[in-house]
Order: C-alpha cells, then structure tokens, then sequence
C-alpha cells in the first residue's frame, strides 16, 4: 500500500501532535488522518484550514451543505460519511441529508440551502468567475459579499480533503461505517442511512 496508516511512532515527527490531537478528541485514529500524515504539511494545512472555515459567519447547515456538494462532487466517499454523521448529529431533516447524498443533481428542499448549493457549483464551474447574477442570487438568501468569500475558503478546505482521501484510498473508520454509501471508490461500505446520532 502507498500510503500506510501512519501511527505516531511511524510518522514524520512533524505529524505526531496533530495526529495525537485529532486522536485525543475524536477517540479514534482516523485512517484519514493516519494516511495524511505522510506529509506533515499536508495534514497541518488541512487541519489549520478546515478550522478556520468551521470559525466562519456561515452557518453551520450551510457549511455543512458545501462540504457534501464537494464530497459528492468529487466522489469522497469518506466525506459523504463524515459529514452525514454530522448533519445527523446537528439534527438536519432526512430529506435534506438524502439529497445532499444523491449525485443526481436534484435541488435541494430547503431553498436557502439550495442557494448554498448552487452558488459553490458557480465558484467551482467558473474558477471563480461567478456573474453578477449568481451572486445576487445567493445574496437574495440573505448571505453577504463575506458569506460568499467563505464559500471559497470552504471550497480550499475539501478540495484538499476530498483530493487527499482519493488519492489516499483512506477508508471509512468503523464509527463512520453506518452513514457510509457505495461509492464505488476503494474500501467504501454500503449501509444505508441511520436516524441515530453518530458515536464518536
């Protein structure tokens, strides 16, 4: 395997305390994590930058909704997992969770949300260059010229994360499995979606 699952006896010493850290808080090594660890600038980079993005005036629901249109975007089954337990943790509705889910492209229930959706689709499609009616449209949702710069953050924060577990093939952890989907990706499972709280 290319990327071994690092532990910090095995990783590069400039990975050891974050890897720790992510340890400590979660109560498990992520295979993430371990994987990522191969570059402590890497792992560094993604931690520091998925920080800040969660420390941004959007609301939680709305960076939950741009992380899983990168994660479904770019086929990161590991994100799709992750990132339902934690809309299922922040009491998200169902229908809401099971599109963001689904690769149809379908609009999402809640407009606002929706608006999210769109907008990040509009950054990612144009490198950037949204027109003026994209932004105005996001804007009419009630987020800010700040709100639409976060959404570029966010986009850096699983680009990176997205990217990395692909080319890691980091699997989803055991706490992680029961909001997994197929994926067709590597070590993807294929239970379909709970209704309890993640654990862990």
């Amino acid at each position: 395997m290319p990327f071994p699952d690092h532990t910090p006896e095995t990783a590069p010493p400039g990975s050891r305390r974050a890897m720790e850290a992510v340890t400590e808080r979660l109560g498990y090594r992520p295979a993430a994590i371990a994987r990522l660890a191969a570059s402590p600038h890497a792992l560094d980079g993604f931690l520091k930058i998925s920080a800040i993005f969660e420390a941004c005036t959007l609301d939680p629901l709305s960076r939950e909704v741009l992380i899983m249109t990168m994660a479904t975007r770019n086929d990161c089954h590991l994100c799709v997992a992750m990132h339902t337990a934690k809309l299922t943790a922040l009491d998200a509705d169902p229908a809401l969770v099971a599109a963001l889910r689904d690769r149809s492209g379908a609009a999402l229930p809640d407009e606002r949300l929706e608006a999210v959706r769109r907008f990040t689709l509009a950054v990612l499609a144009s490198a950037g260059a949204v027109d003026d009616a994209a932004l105005r449209d996001f804007q009419a949702y009630g987020y800010t010229e700040q709100n639409a710069l976060e959404v570029v953050l966010g986009i850096g924060a699983y680009t990176l994360s997205t990217l990395a577990n692909r080319l890691t093939g980091a699997p989803v952890d055991a706490p992680l499995a029961a909001f997994a989907r197929e994926s067709g990706v590597r070590d993807a499972f294929r239970p379909g979606l709970p209704t309890n709280r993640p654990g862990g």
